[in-house]
């Protein structure tokens, strides 16, 4: 027997799970059930049911959880923290910061609460539609910034199929803590139509708290989903839009990092923001991809974490380095800036060993998420962040250090990014690399073939060192040739792994080697 029911608000994907194999999805609006029989038509009438019934709890308690941190209209009160004042004078203009240009612009702001950032971008954007779904909450925002022309105010709930967005109007979304009050299936309904509201070449910003509770406020109940960060980046690159013409657009990753407010104040790391764009999906993010899904997918960082040790991805572990940190003379307060920063290890020890502030940036997706879940509980002041170092900036006279481990090999023009390094640093910083170099003269035919399909850019340690880093202005520059040094590492780690073989393969697959 065929019944069929109205499902707008699971969405097609949920459904389609929920059928299993008796069952066949057809389109957003509808669905119909192809059953062997009528109790197994019954059957998924009672777990539709039961879904329809989750999600309404869902919002009711999110609801009342809300109503209940929403009688004091304050600051305190919207960020659950006693520290609010003194954290957003830091966290609002860091956050601002971290946004694309929006003069001009069309901006959706969900979850606006009393207006924290709604006056802030009203002041550049074209129009903002601010938008709240508890009404005491939007009429404070609109009381605090209706003076704004070109703002605009409603009270919606984000997850109703009644909210209606026109397809490509939008030219940035921004949310501060709203997704984490959404269930999975929530997140994931919600994301697929963000997508279609954005314009192509829009932008999602959004920042939510990671893994635990941030804030000190007690709470009678907290509904609130304090998830891993891989589970929004997962979302999000799921994310997709076919328009009219039949052309696809999907969602490219900016960025992705820690709140260094939080960082800085409260040694926490688990307030984390990213910024997405949408894009054709014909355009290539080749480079991102094959770090993720080629040399660095979660799998290989298991092994390589396995051979080097907890925290670490390059040859030596912690043993080489205590010894190139030690190099580096440094003092407590001192900010350091690692590039290619892995899955943390050695940003940990110089924050815990040395008191210093560690800005640790990779192009890695997955290893940037590995550092963050090794971060929770350390309590120290460690960053991060996803970040191509060819085109990320800051100010000049920044760093006091900025160290790299093994991570060079992969940019093309060193010298653009070392001159970089000179004016990231301040006067008398230092810069320590290791990476991997080649001996002077033209490589054998297969070793020439190995360099070209890894995509690296090998120099001599000569022409590396003393050569391109003068170059870009440093003095006193020591190049040093490691390969013995590396080699005696590597036999020690090589033998480690025959010794635990067994548990190696158990562990990883034949192909784990």
């Amino acid at each position: 027997p065929r019944d069929p029911f109205r499902l707008d608000r699971i969405g097609p994907d949920l459904c389609s799970r929920l059928v299993g194999e008796n069952g066949r999805a057809h389109g957003a609006h509808g669905f119909s059930v192809c059953s062997s029989g009528v109790n197994d038509a019954w059957r998924f009438r009672s777990c539709v049911a039961g879904v329809l019934a989750k999600l309404e709890e869902e919002r009711e308690a999110q609801k009342r959880y809300w109503e209940e941190h929403s009688r004091d209209l304050t600051v305190e009160a919207m960020m659950l923290d006693s520290r609010a004042a003194d954290l957003d004078k830091e966290e609002r203009p860091e956050i601002l910061s971290l946004l694309p240009s929006y003069e001009g612009k069309s901006v959706l702001e969900l979850g606006a609460g009393i207006g924290r950032f709604t006056g802030e971008l009203a002041k550049t954007a074209g129009h903002v539609l601010a938008m709240d779904f508890i009404e005491s909450v939007i009429k404070k925002n609109e009381s605090i910034n209706g003076h704004y022309k070109n703002a605009s105010f409603m009270c919606a709930d984000v997850t109703s199929p009644d909210l209606v967005i026109e397809d490509n109007s939008i030219d940035l979304i921004f949310s501060n803590w709203l997704l984490m009050y959404l269930s999975d299936a929530e997140v994931e309904k919600l994301v697929e139509r963000m997508v279609k509201w954005l314009k192509v070449g829009g932008h999602i910003f959004f920042r939510e708290s990671c893994f635990h509770q941030s804030g000190d406020s007690k709470r009678k109940v907290n509904p609130t989903h304090y998830r891993e960060p891989r589970f929004y980046t997962k979302v999000f690159k799921e994310g997709h839009a076919i328009d009219q013409s039949g052309s696809s657009s999907e969602l490219s990753l900016l960025t992705c990092k820690c709140v260094g407010a939080y960082v800085k104040n409260k040694k926490n790391q688990n307030q984390i923001c990213w910024l997405w764009q949408k894009v054709k999906s014909t355009e290539d993010r080749g480079f991102q991809r094959f770090l993720d899904n080629v040399q660095y997918k979660t799998s290989g960082i298991l092994r390589y974490e396995r051979v080097f040790g907890q925290g670490f991805v390059s040859t030596g572990g912690i043993e080489t380095t205590k010894e190139f940190v030690d190099l580096l003379d440094l003092k407590p307060g001192q900010k350091v800036l690692d590039v290619g920063c892995g899955i943390g290890g050695g940003d940990f020890y110089m924050a815990e060993n040395y008191d210093v502030h560690v800005v640790g940036i990779d192009l890695s997706i997955n290893m940037v998420s590995f550092a963050l879940e090794h971060a929770i509980g350390r309590k120290c002041a460690v960053e991060f962040e996803v970040a191509d170092c060819t085109t990320k900036t800051y100010p000049d006279n920044t760093f006091d250090v900025i160290y790299s481990r093994d991570t060079i090999l992969h940019i093309q023009d060193k010298p653009a990014l070392f001159r970089s390094f000179f004016k990231w640093l301040k006067p008398g910083g230092k810069v320590l690399i290791s990476d991997y170099c080649r001996s002077p003269g033209k490589p054998s035919e297969e070793f020439a073939a190995y360099i070209k399909q890894r995509g690296y850019d090998l120099h001599n340690v000569e022409a590396y060192g003393q050569q391109m880093l003068q170059n870009a202005g440093f003095h006193d520059v020591i190049a040093e040739d490691r390969t013995d040094q590396f080699l005696k590492v590597l036999q020690r780690e090589l033998a480690e792994v025959e010794k635990n073989k067994d548990e190696f393969l158990a562990d990883f697959g034949q192909g784990g080697l």
